[in-house]
């Protein structure tokens, strides 16, 4: 006997047999396996082990806490106000009101978006002004503008170089240099940070097997603090028929008596460095990236770089925003000398306190090298629960021996404000360093999964 769907009682008990055992029946095929998740397994694994740590040494989550307003020398963090060293807004002119009307009134005239690509139809004046404004700095022919600094490190180094090429950059250069590098196809080789001696020696070895050699060094080191011997790279470079490229993300507005950089600061004809990048997205209160350099690069780099003729142009608010910030740079040159008053008084401070400042100068980046990420992190939270914001830095971004604290410096930052975090820092990592930690439980919660 059939029921109204067709099935016998036997067939029936059939079907509910092979289904309950989950065997797929003559007909119907066998599902797939599983896809395994988009992204690399052994990331995820260290940020989860982050994060069990964390929760082991009852550390709270320092990462994407969110800021009510402005990050000054001050910021909100729900609702409480904390003193702020994670922020480079370096010479104050985020949220400067000059700033902020340039970007209102760029948005009246052109809206939030320029909707194209420029080789298309995203062409706007302040492009060209903004453009022209950072030329002038760099004494260049010709300057071009990109949505990302990171994109604009990747794409350009990416395009400017290829196989049969040879690209030497700094052991700490940030990754999007490393990423272009990568996919220039170019051999790459990382030398020693800031050893110039064996930049050299490495260039003397490799330099007769390639077309092409491209230097790339950062003007100043974020995770440092520290800066290059521009002088005698560019001998090295010169030498060996290489090109050299400078990173300016954190010198612009740091360094040299006007904020124009690292050739300020050393006294170099900038005409000397082939190819300057540097971001918008620190002292210049917006986001994106640009190159300056000879007219032929940038004409070069405007009609086939792939970062910038395949993405939309920079946005007309924040390039309005990063033209008045370089205005107000200009026109007021003791912000600049505030920021590296500021920078040089809190790292005589820390050292005061007998706190290890590593190599950095003194300017806009001061690390408090701890050599331990436990105390690193413990350290972050303790000043965060006394209104101090800063970041740790720890393995796996940096070597263990390298876990430290960052503090980025602003012209803001006022000196009583400066000279009591530094006395609160020492105060917290000395107590830290007598608080035993017990490594066979952290070990044993870091293996639970």
């Amino acid at each position: 006997m059939t029921d109204s769907f067709g099935l016998s009682g036997a067939a029936k008990a059939q079907l509910l047999a092979r289904l309950s055992a989950r065997q797929p029946g003559p007909h119907v095929e066998a599902l797939p396996e599983p896809r395994a998740p988009l992204g690399r397994s052994d990331v995820a694994g260290d940020i989860a082990m982050v994060q069990r740590a964390g929760d082991a040494l009852g550390i709270s989550n320092p990462y994407f806490r969110v800021h009510e307003g402005v990050a000054g020398a001050t910021s909100v963090i729900d609702g409480k106000s904390y003193d702020n060293f994670v922020s480079y807004n370096y010479l104050g002119l985020n949220g400067d009101s000059r700033v902020t009307t340039a970007a209102k009134d760029a948005i009246d005239r052109y809206g939030t978006s320029v909707s194209a690509s420029r080789i298309v139809s995203g062409e706007r004046p302040v492009h060209q002004d903004l453009e022209q404004a950072l030329a002038d700095i760099y004494g260049t022919e010709d300057a071009i503008t990109l949505v990302s600094g990171h994109a604009t490190n990747v794409t350009v180094i990416g395009h400017l170089v290829g196989r049969g090429d040879l690209i030497l950059h700094d052991s700490l250069s940030h990754n999007s240099i490393v990423q272009g590098a990568l996919m220039s196809g170019a051999q790459r080789i990382a030398f020693p940070h800031n050893d110039m001696d064996e930049l050299d020696r490495l260039l003397s070895q490799a330099r007769s097997g390639a077309d092409r050699a491209l230097i790339v060094v950062e003007g100043h080191y974020s995770m440092d603090g520290d800066i290059p011997d521009l002088a005698r790279l560019i001998a090295i470079a010169r030498r060996h028929r290489a090109h050299i490229m400078v990173d300016e993300a954190h010198s612009l507005g740091v360094l040299g008596a006007k904020g124009h950089g690292i050739f300020e600061h050393a006294g170099i004809d900038p005409g000397e460095i082939d190819v300057w990048m540097g971001t918008l997205s620190k002292t210049l209160s917006g986001c994106g990236g640009y190159i300056c350099g000879s007219r032929q690069l940038i004409e070069y780099l405007r009609y086939s770089a792939p970062g910038f003729v395949y993405s939309v142009g920079l946005p007309p608010p924040v390039a309005a925003a990063a033209l008045a910030s370089l205005e107000v740079m200009a026109a007021e040159p003791e912000r600049v000398a505030k920021l590296q008053a500021n920078g040089a008084r809190f790292l005589a401070a820390a050292q005061a306190h007998g706190l290890d400042t590593g190599p950095s100068i003194g300017t806009a980046i001061v690390p408090i090298m701890t050599g331990s990420s436990i105390v690193a992190a413990r350290a972050a939270d303790a000043l965060f629960a006394r209104g101090i914001n800063v970041q740790p830095i720890i393995y796996p971004a940096v070597p263990e021996q390298g876990a430290r604290l960052r503090f980025f410096i602003s012209s803001l930052h006022e000196e009583e404000q400066l000279d009591r975090v530094a006395a609160e820092v020492a105060e917290v990592i000395t107590e830290l360093r007598d608080v035993p930690v017990d490594l066979a439980e952290l070990a044993s919660r870091l293996a639970a999964r």
